[in-house]
């Protein structure tokens, strides 16, 4: 087997020669299930290429209500793959798989007790239902709380290439029995009009598309970025493509070559969780809360980029390949999509004294890979700019989760979007994992923020502002909230290197988009999910701690995994190994606007060079060539240039403030 970079993604010859081990075990049973396989990372980077590689997967056997944890080690140049363990996991726990998911769903649906709950509504052909199982943890029934459950939302459609999630099918909730395929029970609320209107999004249903100019990107010489297997180069910037089962898209090892030297920013970066809580107490959506990443997995929800247009120029896909829950290794083709993008001014100033004009067009590299869960579509773009920043941006889009409303009523906790159909209240927490390597392996977390100075002799016009630090020092002082009214910010410093100025080497960081979770403390979505109580969290690194919301979150025990138990270490942090935890998050409050598909909603944090360089490090950047900035438009291709293409500037006064006006 060819040699592989420990941070590579798994491939599907590593995947299947794993999980052909594990189905010779008899303890497997006849129908196993799978969820997820994904390199022992802390393990795998101190290894040369060409050992093999550690990995994890989880098998279940449904007959036995049994579960394993199974480690191994892939093939290497001179070993064949091997078994390593076996360690028991409470069967009620692993995450729930597409292909469980739909096996639940397609029994659900003919099941009797939903065949007659749909005949009350006048649903006869049941192979126009949906039944989605969604998680149940936190609102387990008493009497069932040792069976691996989920719950149902109901959808109907009128036709094969309808909408279904336009049509919710209110009141209806179904118990249900992953294991056994079953349907437990039903809770039904009462009928409800069913929607009244389309809820159709594709071209045409809502008149003629309307005319749009042609808009053309090229790269005639071909893209900036170089690829080496998973090894992207671009620009300063260097990094590795990693993709995982539970997390997707993960950034490894990212630096920036400043002069002759590569200066390493990130181990590693993610998204590690997402949590989506709805905020009504509608008996149809009152349990809506999900970990979409820890009880589904972004791996496999990730969407192809075959089809569409999701990015544009000269774009590098790259595939991704996970373990169906079947045990097979599954192909997603163009995963992962990688191109360039121009995003408007990099730095510009007019001297108005001389004419001359310098400006530099900013042109940033984006990392990105979309996950689809049921009817949501997230999008999530990493970018890396030519002055040091590094963005992660987060698109909402897709199709709201809705329910049923009665005739004449008006939603208490959401906004209606259409006749008899209401869109809850609900929000969206993204748990970001940065393991910080800036400027080298050992990094202290900063809070930064702004202060009036009080002292009258410092401050005797009253305008003096002081910037205040305090080092975060350990894990139990380590959760914290943004708060733009004091201009707040965080600063990830090296404890080793300053710059020229006697400052430590730093970037900065901002959490963009926050909110607070708007649920009562004690109740089930607050302490399933005690990580968005805060805006930003830091531990100290070890290898066993992975996710935010715990190992196995589905079905867990509420408040007692994850890093609220992984904090009370209270490990030092100042010169640590420092994993950073932002939580980007919003709250979502419907618009009619958003039905029947969603406009995409941008939200995200920024990374910022803050004493890393020792002067603006995009000064480099060629100026564009002018043909391509001043093409001539208008019937008489007059721009307001010259022919050669220079903008028309005044000059010749001391007043760099003087304002020129030509009369023609």
């Amino acid at each position: 087997m060819t040699s592989r970079i420990w941070s590579d993604p798994l491939t599907p010859t590593e995947i299947d020669e794993i999980t052909a081990l594990v189905r010779a075990d008899a303890r497997i049973g006849e129908r196993p299930r799978f969820w997820g396989i994904a390199v022992e990372e802390g393990l795998a980077r101190a290894l040369a290429p060409g050992q093999g590689r550690p990995v994890r997967l989880v098998v279940m056997n449904p007959d036995a209500h049994a579960a394993w944890e199974v480690t191994g080690w892939t093939s290497g140049t001179d070993r064949d793959a091997v078994l390593s363990g076996w360690a028991d996991v409470d069967a009620k726990r692993p995450g729930v798989s597409s292909d469980e998911a739909r096996a639940i769903a397609q029994a659900a649906r003919n099941h009797p007790l939903i065949v007659e709950a749909l005949a009350k509504r006048g649903i006869h052909d049941t192979s126009l239902v949906w039944v989605d199982p969604e998680s149940i943890t936190g609102f387990e029934p008493e009497d069932l709380a040792d069976r691996r459950l989920s719950w149902g939302t109901v959808w109907y459609r009128e036709s094969v290439d309808d909408n279904g999630y336009a049509r919710p099918v209110a009141g209806l909730v179904p118990i249900l029995d992953l294991e056994t395929l079953d349907v437990i029970r039903i809770e039904d609320h009462g009928v409800i009009p069913m929607a009244s209107e389309s809820g159709n999004y594709r071209s045409g249903t809502w008149g003629p598309d309307r005319e749009v100019a042609p808009l053309e990107i090229t790269q005639p010489q071909g893209p900036g970025f170089d690829v080496d297997g998973h090894r992207v180069t671009w620009q300063n910037w260097s990094f590795n493509i990693g993709f995982t089962h539970r997390e997707g898209l993960v950034l490894h090892d990212i630096s920036y070559r400043d002069g002759d030297v590569d200066r390493s920013v990130m181990r590693r970066a993610s998204i590690n969780e997402m949590y989506v809580p709805y905020l009504d107490s509608d008996p149809t959506a009152y349990r809506k809360n999900f970990f979409d990443w820890g009880e589904y997995g972004a791996g496999p929800l990730t969407a192809s980029l075959e089809l569409g247009c999701d990015c544009l120029g000269e774009i590098r896909y790259f595939d991704a390949h996970v373990l169906d829950g079947n045990g097979e290794a599954m192909t997603i083709s163009n995963g992962i999509c990688l191109h360039e993008e121009d995003h408007s001014i990099l730095w510009k100033h007019v001297n108005t004294r001389t004419g001359e004009a310098d400006v530099r067009r900013s042109r940033r590299l984006v990392i990105s890979f979309f996950a689809t869960v049921a009817n949501y579509d997230y999008g999530f773009y990493w970018s890396l700019y030519q002055d040091g920043n590094i963005e992660l941006e987060i698109k909402l889009t897709g199709i709201l989760s809705v329910s049923g409303i009665d005739d004449g009523k008006m939603p208490s906790f959401g906004r209606m979007v259409s006749p008899n159909v209401q869109a809850p209240t609900h929000q969206h927490y993204f748990a970001i994992r940065l393991d910080t390597a800036v400027d080298g392996p050992l990094n202290r977390l900063v809070e930064v923020h702004a202060e009036v100075e009080e002292d009258d002799e410092l401050n005797p016009w009253g305008n003096a502002v002081k910037m205040v630090s305090e080092t975060i020092s350990s894990e139990k002082d380590a959760a914290r909230m943004a708060d733009a009214s004091r201009a707040l910010h965080w600063r990830i410093e090296n404890t080793e290197n300053t710059n020229r100025f006697g400052e430590s080497t730093a970037y900065r960081l901002s959490v963009l988009n926050t909110t607070r979770l708007f649920a009562k403390p004690g109740s089930i979505v607050a302490r399933k999910a005690p990580f968005v109580g805060k805006h930003l969290w830091a531990t100290a690194y070890d290898a066993s701690e992975r996710f935010i919301a715990g190992e196995y979150p589905n079905q867990a025990p509420l408040e007692a995994e994850g890093i609220t138990a992984w904090q009370q270490a209270d490990r030092p942090l100042d010169g640590a190994e420092l994993v950073v935890w932002p939580i980007v998050g919003v709250h979502h409050y419907p618009k009619p606007e958003e039905w029947p598909i969603m406009p995409a909603h941008k939200i995200g944090l920024r990374l910022e060079p803050d004493g890393f360089f020792v002067r603006n490090p995009s000064l480099d950047v060629p100026p564009s060539e002018e043909a391509a900035c001043h093409a001539p438009t208008g019937a008489n291709g007059h721009d307001g240039h010259d022919h050669d293409g220079h903008a028309h500037v005044q000059h010749g006064s001391d007043d760099p403030h003087a304002h020129h006006h030509d009369h023609h």
